[in-house]
């Protein structure tokens, strides 16, 4: 085999080497995405964006949500909570809104926080923080004698 020949057969498997790894990871991030953007806890931040009448007044009617939300979503033992990050589209401006959730005994998500960032870079909350919304459930004691 002539140096030219080895030359072309290590970069040709380099190249496929490298094409794998970036289908693969590719990929997985596809399918991270998907699984956050079409969870409950998304359709309940986007239901809550679509409903909240401080967004409404600020940005005005919601037409529209960004193609890619981003954030996490983690469940265990019927507990969980999310953050969703989501682009939404108004009749006067385009924001990014960051929506906090809770997930609790394997009821419906509830929004627990959510704000947005306006045009001047300020983040604004859209709950009261002492009008929330979310369930507190007592803690059990047991007593042994």
């Amino acid at each position: 085999m002539t140096n030219r020949k080895i030359f072309l057969t290590i970069g040709g498997v380099l190249v496929a080497i490298t094409l794998i790894i970036v289908g693969v990871a590719g990929a997985i991030v596809g399918i991270a995405i998907y699984t956050v953007g079409n969870s409950q806890a998304a359709d309940t931040s986007r239901n809550f964006l679509r409903n909240n009448e401080k967004l409404k007044s600020d940005i005005g009617e919601v037409k529209d949500f960004g193609s890619i939300v981003t954030g996490s979503v983690n469940v265990n033992n019927d507990n969980g909570q999310a953050t969703i990050n989501i682009k939404v589209i108004g009749s006067r401006d385009t924001v990014n809104a960051s929506v906090n959730l809770l997930f609790i005994h394997g009821q419906d998500w509830r929004v627990s926080s959510a704000s947005y960032v306006n045009k001047t870079g300020q983040t604004v909350s859209l709950q009261d923080p002492y009008d929330s919304k979310v369930i507190a459930f007592p803690l059990r004691y047991s007593f042994t004698g």
